[in-house]
C-alpha cells in the first residue's frame, strides 16, 4: 500500500484541522471494549458508538466540517444536498446550528418519517424523482439556479477529512489497535479513517466492509469481480452503486482488504449488537460485526476497532430482522398439531408449550383443514422458545400426550 496520493486529495493534516474545527459541535462518542463480543468472535473487539451522535450517524462529522469551511458568501447563499438518509439529517442539523439555510433533495418515495425529520432540523425539503439519481439531478439543477453550495455525501476533501476524525479518536484512546474495521458505501468514512490511521500507525491493518448487493468500492478497486449487483438491502446506508473518485484513490492506496458480506450476516450482526451491547444499529452500522461473523479467520487474535456508523433503522425493518434472527437460530418455530375433538384439548396443548418455556406468538385454528379424521381439527402455532434445544423435549411431550405434532417451516 505504498502508491503516492494525489496532491489534490485531503491529508492527515486536514483531518487534524477538522477535529479542532468540529470539536465544539459533535459528540465525542464512546469507544469501549466489548468483553462478550470478544469472547464470541475470537478477537479483542473495541466498538466506536457513532450511532450515539445527535442525528445517530457519523455523517455529521463530514457535513459539519464542510459547512464550517464555507466562505461568508457561500454561507449567505446556503447549501444543498441530495440524500434520503443520514447525510440529509447531518447537513440539515448543522446548517441550522450555524445559521445557514439548507435545501435537501429527496426522492419522492422517501418515507414521510424521514422527510419530517429533516424538516424538523429546519431544512427546505424538495421531493424530486423516483430514485436517488433523479434527486441528484434536481439537486444539481437547483444548485446552479440558486447559487447553492453542494455538500457531497462522500466525494469532497472537507467531508472526507471530517469523517476521519473518528479514527483519530479511536487511536488516541487505544494506540495499540492493530486493525480498523470500517463500513464502506461511497467511501468517505473509510478514506478519512485511512488517512488518519496510516499516519498514526503505519503498520495498522485497514479493512473495509461492503454489502454483497452493493460492492461498488471493491469492484472499482479491482478486488471483487463485477458486474455490481443491486437490490433491496437492510444496509441501505452503504447501498452505493458508484463510489467517489477521490475516495477510491485513497482506499485503493491505503486500505489492506475489503470484505463483502451477505444480508444474513448483516441481520445477524444487528441482532447480536442489540442483544449483547443493547445498542441499536442500522444495517450499515452493524456491517463491521457482520464481517467478523462472516470471516472470523481475518480477525482471530487481533485487537480490532469497529465503527458502528449509525443507528437509524426503520422500525418495521428492525422487527423483521429480529423475527428472522429468531427463526434462523431456532428460537422461533412453527408446529402443526392435529387436535382430538374433545373439550380441553387446545388448553392442554398450550399448557404443554408453556411448561417447556414456549411463548405462543400466533395460533391459527383450522377446524376444516385436518389431514386425517373428520372429528379432528388442525392448529398451526408459531412459538418463541427460550432456547433452540427446548424444541425436541416439547415435541416428545406432545407426542406422549397423544397429539400428532410436526415441526413445520416458515
Amino acid at each position: 500500500m505504498s502508491e503516492p496520493l494525489s496532491p489534490a486529495l485531503p491529508t492527515v493534516d486536514d483531518v487534524y484541522q477538522a477535529a479542532l474545527r468540529i470539536a465544539p459541535w459533535i459528540v465525542k462518542t464512546p469507544f469501549v471494549y466489548s468483553k462478550t463480543l470478544s469472547q464470541k468472535l475470537g478477537a479483542e473487539v473495541w466498538l466506536k458508538f457513532e450511532n450515539l451522535q445527535f442525528t445517530a450517524s457519523f455523517k455529521e462529522r463530514g457535513a459539519l466540517n464542510k459547512i464550517l469551511t464555507l466562505s461568508a458568501a457561500e454561507r449567505e447563499r446556503g447549501v444543498i444536498a441530495a440524500s434520503a438518509g443520514n447525510h440529509a439529517q447531518g447537513v440539515a442539523y448543522h446548517a441550522a446550528q450555524n445559521g445557514i439555510t439548507a435545501t435537501i433533495v429527496m426522492p419522492e418515495s422517501t418515507p414521510n418519517m424521514k422527510v419530517e425529520r429533516v424538516r424538523e432540523h429546519g431544512a427546505r425539503v424538495v421531493l424530486a424523482g423516483s430514485d436517488f439519481a433523479a434527486a441528484a439531478t434536481e439537486m444539481r439543477r437547483l444548485a446552479a439556479a440558486e447559487g447553492l453550495t453542494l455538500v457531497h455525501p462522500f466525494d469532497d476533501p472537507a467531508v472526507i477529512a471530517g469523517q476521519g476524525t473518528l479514527a483519530l479518536e479511536m487511536l488516541q484512546a487505544e494506540p495499540s489497535l492493530d486493525t480498523l474495521l470500517v463500513p464502506i458505501g461511497g467511501g468517505g468514512l473509510m478514506a478519512g479513517c485511512a488517512l488518519a490511521a496510516r499516519a498514526l500507525n503505519p503498520a495498522i491493518r485497514l479493512v473495509g466492509v461492503q454489502s454483497a448487493l452493493y460492492p461498488g468500492m471493491a469492484c472499482a478497486t479491482g478486488r471483487y469481480p463485477g458486474p455490481v449487483p443491486t437490490g433491496s438491502t437492510v444496509a441501505e446506508g452503504i447501498a452505493v452503486i458508484e463510489p467517489g473518485q477521490l475516495t477510491r484513490q485513497i482506499v485503493g492506496a491505503l486500505v489492506d482488504e475489503l470484505v463483502v458480506v451477505d444480508e444474513s450476516a448483516i441481520e445477524q450482526a444487528i441482532a447480536l449488537l442489540l442483544g449483547v451491547e443493547k445498542t441499536l444499529c442500522e444495517g450499515a452500522g452493524a456491517a463491521g460485526i457482520a464481517a467478523m461473523l462472516a470471516r472470523p479467520e481475518l480477525f482471530a487474535g487481533r485487537k480490532v476497532g469497529v465503527v458502528l456508523s449509525g443507528g437509524n433503522i426503520d422500525t418495521r425493518v428492525l422487527v423483521s430482522v429480529l423475527q428472522r434472527h429468531l427463526t434462523r437460530t431456532g428460537r422461533m418455530v412453527r408446529i402443526r398439531v392435529e387436535l382430538p375433538d374433545r373439550p380441553g384439548s387446545l388448553a392442554q396443548l398450550t399448557t404443554i408449550i408453556a411448561d417447556h418455556g414456549g411463548n405462543i406468538y400466533e395460533l391459527r385454528h383450522e377446524r376444516f383443514a385436518a389431514a386425517s379424521l373428520a372429528k379432528e381439527s388442525a392448529v398451526t402455532i408459531d412459538v418463541e422458545l427460550r432456547d433452540a434445544t427446548d424444541l425436541q423435549p416439547m415435541m416428545q411431550r406432545l407426542q406422549a400426550c397423544g397429539f400428532k405434532a410436526l415441526h413445520d417451516h416458515f
